[in-house]
């Protein structure tokens, strides 16, 4: 084979395996010390220690919510109610965080006398109107327990605008905060409901169970609330290292919360956190998400930690012959569980009554119509605009916070790199370059030298490809001055940032799934290691300047930083850490994370949303802290759409110079750069 005069520089792996495996293999990392932590706790006899340290994270994840003493009275509005066979439906409205209602439906049991033990039953991904919620919330009420089920945010729910899980609940990483506080802070107000009436008996607490979805949501709650005395999570539960990391299934982003992988919560240390309570663990044997053999492992586990605890008998593992749902099977092993561990009766009889006594009763008997006004998304624009005036907005302060943002300290050293042979092409030597920023990650990029050296030099980032503007005298050839003689041109250095151009990760089988994609499995996974994708690739962008000045090709006091799409805030924000450059030139990027949550829709990808950047600051307050000349060009919204020329100039005021501009054809973004590499 003829040796090819300029090849791209091989890679160690494949670049489409790359970004996936470094999240896969740092998220295993910590799932092992979750490991070594938990054995040790047993094998040391300090099970107090690792549960507190459980259960402190997990109240991290969620701050205060308005529930129980956080909480006003709960002022419930009744609905409808309906008398069916052996129990009474009623349906209610409260709030939980201010203008969210809680859509509640409660079964009464009328064949027992009040006061009645309560059963909550928070939904999955689903509607309270289908069977998994229906029936056996008929089964426990004519079981003498009074059940109270709710909708979740979105899903086929009666809480759908605003409220997607996917779409809405990823958008509240910006602010810091977790989408799952909206699913378990209901649980929890429920229970606040039940104490509020006369014919509930509190005085054991309550129980708590549900399937899916629901399941996470009684795991999680039940550390947050000595309340709830007993519960049965059913179908939701298998190591992390099992689906959501090594199968790469991207669940939802209310199961990643931030850092939750960083402080070593796996699904073993929630049911772990909180033993002795007593947990009947269910399960489908044919189970279409969470594979039985998983979730089995996973059982035989937490009945030795219960042993270790001297509390085997508070831990049970039922499996019916069912799939991904909670049967009437379930239902009757959970009241017996009920009688007892809630109600201390274990002798306590159960209906003998056959699967065609219940049946769903018509939609309209279980609706509440709450509000959807206020939902998820406005609630989080509620707090990024409280955020907005109380942010510092010292320079150095906001530039220190983008560190941050990029788990980094300051610009860092050179990067190794291998750099390929030069090929003249006109005015310019062309050179691969491959950079290793970190071990397991390999950036392309392609590398122009112009003849004069050392010369003003362009590192740019392009979220779609490093090549796409060079092509066919693309802008990026032009700003280099490729193939005019006329006068001295420019280096360029132009990277394959990780995820991006060669590097996009291959499609893996639940991204197929309508709620999976390769950007929310990146953006939800990354955000449960607390190193959002968007961090990693800000340290690669400062690993692509390092580089660039060790050169002597390159003149290290003009150096420009470029960018478009999400290549625009990798530039702004290298060039707010780095420090030392002397521009930035960025176009068709985002203006505002805020507008990410102003937009009904947006067609940013899931890792555009970084988690807790609007607690520091936004784009205008990053570019007002740059020391360099900065042209933001035809900035967009969070609809993807060009912001107005005249809002444009109210960001330029507020900044203080002149930054944005509307326009940002080839000829605006040549003369930018040219203006700046002409500065002394």
């Amino acid at each position: 084979m003829t040796h090819l005069p300029q090849p791209s520089i091989p890679l160690h792996s494949d670049p489409r395996e790359m970004l996936r495996r470094y999240v896969v293999e740092r998220s295993l990392a910590c799932m092992d010390r979750a490991t070594t932590r938990r054995t040790q706790a047993v094998t040391a006899g300090n099970i107090a220690a690792y549960q507190e340290a459980v259960r402190k994270a997990v109240r991290g994840f969620y701050g205060p919510l308005p529930v129980g003493t956080n909480a006003a009275k709960v002022r419930a509005k009744s609905v409808s109610s309906y008398e069916m066979q052996g129990y009474r439906l009623e349906n209610v409205l409260f709030e939980s965080f201010p203008g969210w209602e809680v859509n509640a439906t409660v079964y009464v049991p009328t064949d027992f006398d009040p006061p009645f033990p309560a059963v909550v039953v928070p939904v999955g991904h689903s509607g309270k109107q289908f069977k998994s919620y229906q029936l056996p919330c008929q089964f426990f009420a004519r079981s003498g327990y009074l059940a109270i089920v709710f909708d979740p945010p979105g899903q086929a729910g009666e809480k759908q605008p605003g409220n997607d899980h996917f779409i809405d609940g990823v958008r509240c990483y910006v602010v810091g905060e977790t989408s799952s506080q909206y699913f378990v802070a209901d649980a929890l107000r429920c229970i606040d409901y039940l104490e509020s009436r006369n014919d509930v008996d509190m005085s054991r607490g309550v129980a708590t169970t549900g399937v899916s979805g629901g399941g996470t949501t009684t795991t999680f709650a039940a550390l947050l609330d000595e309340r709830i005395r007993v519960i049965g999570p059913s179908c939701c539960v298998t190591r992390l290292a099992d689906l959501d990391i090594t199968q790469c299934y991207a669940g939802c982003p209310e199961t990643h919360t931030w850092r939750r992988y960083a402080e070593g919560i796996d699904e073993i240390d929630l049911l772990c956190a909180g033993a002795p309570t007593p947990t009947l663990l269910m399960a489908g044997e044919r189970d279409e998400v969470f594979r039985i053999e998983d979730t089995r492992e996973l059982a035989v586990e937490a009945a030795a930690f219960y042993q270790a605890l001297g509390a085997p008998e508070r831990f049970r593992f039922f499996v019916d012959s069912g799939g991904h749902g909670y049967s009437l099977t379930q239902a009757r092993e959970f009241v017996r569980f009920m009688n007892q561990w809630l109600l201390n009766q274990p002798d306590r009889p159960t209906p003998d009554l056959p699967d065609d006594a219940f049946g769903l009763a018509p939609v309209g008997h279980v609706q509440c119509r709450p509000r959807t006004h206020v939902n998820m998304r406005s609630l989080t624009l509620d707090r990024a605009r409280e955020l907005a005036p109380s942010r510092d907005r010292d320079e150095e302060r906001i530039r220190r916070a983008a560190a941050e943002i990029a788990g980094v300290d300051g610009p860092g050293p050179a990067p190794k790199a291998t750099v390929g042979e030069p090929f003249r092409v006109w005015t310019h030597q062309w050179r691969q370059v491959l950079l290793e920023p970190e071990d397991g990650i390999e950036l392309p990029g392609t590398f122009l030298t112009a003849e004069q050296t050392p010369a003003p030099t362009i590192l740019h980032f392009d979220d779609v490809h490093r090549n796409r503007l060079l092509e066919r005298h693309g802008l990026l050839a032009q700003a280099v001055r490729f193939v005019d003689e006329s006068r001295p041109g420019h280096n360029l250095l132009t990277v394959d940032l990780r995820g991006w151009g060669d590097t996009t990760p291959a499609l893996y089988p639940y991204e197929m799934a309508g709620w999976g994609g390769i950007d929310r499995y990146l953006a939800y996974a990354s955000a449960a290691l607390g190193d959002a994708v968007m961090g990693m690739r800000i340290r690669d962008g400062l690993a692509a300047l390092a580089f660039l000045n060790t050169l002597p090709e390159v003149d290290a006091e003009r150096i420009m930083l470029t960018g478009c799409g999400l290549g625009g805030i990798i530039a702004l924000h290298v060039a707010a850490i780095a420090g030392k450059v002397r521009a930035v030139t960025v176009w068709d990027t985002l203006f505002r994370f805020e507008s990410l949550l102003e937009a009904e829709s947006y067609p940013w990808p899931a890792d555009t949303f970084i988690p807790n950047v609007l607690r520091h600051y936004d784009v205008p307050e990053l570019i007002d802290s740059l020391p360099c000349d900065v042209s933001v060009l035809h900035p967009l919204d969070g609809e993807g759409k060009p912001v107005p020329p005249q809002r444009l100039e109210v960001l330029n005021e507020r900044i203080g110079r002149q930054v944005f501009a509307a326009d940002a054809s080839d000829h605006r973004i040549l003369d930018s750069l040219d203006r700046v590499s002409a500065l002394p």
